[in-house]
């Protein structure tokens, strides 16, 4: 099942605090995801971003723990669902020499989203819900399948921005 969350801080906040709420939030889901969690911090001048997830492990059970990072670590995904097109996705990047050092799908789509940016999620069929954080281009991109099988709840306050 897995599940992920995530914050918004609009103001600075401590890494710690930003920690806090996500531990909260991913104890929540904690029954989406009994197998692992992983988080990720951001605390820039002006704002801060945190993302989490619970993972149930399906695919790629050494080594699809999540966030995955890109190899520069400015770019970071969590993940929730599973793509039925990735593999043919992933020897598409791997014919173009990309890397990767996972089999899981979640690669998948952050290696897609460095080559070819938010028209890779275009191609990815499946029932999914992720977020990526793009500290390249100060960006967060948070999105699910068409048809919803994987639900994306979010609410934003004057102060923060959940999911």
């Amino acid at each position: 099942m897995c599940g992920i969350n995530g914050i918004i801080h609009k103001t600075n906040s401590e890494e710690n605090k930003v920690k806090t709420a996500l531990t909260q939030m991913n104890n929540l889901i904690i029954h989406r995801g009994p197998d692992e969690d992983g988080f990720t911090v951001n605390c820039e001048e002006n704002f801060s971003v945190g993302m989490a997830m619970r993972r149930l492990s399906i695919i790629d059970l050494s080594s699809g723990k999540q966030p995955i990072y890109s190899d520069d670590k400015k770019i970071v995904i969590v993940f929730n669902g599973e793509i039925y097109n990735y593999k043919t996705l992933k020897s598409d990047l791997a014919a173009s020499g990309v890397k990767f050092k996972t089999t899981s799908d979640t690669e998948v789509i952050l290696k897609l989203y460095e080559k070819h940016g938010v028209e890779s999620f275009k191609w990815l069929d499946g029932m999914y819900g992720f977020s990526i954080l793009d500290k390249n281009n100060n960006m967060l991109f948070i999105a699910r399948d068409f048809f919803g099988e994987k639900p994306l709840y979010y609410s934003n306050t004057s102060n923060e921005f959940l999911w």
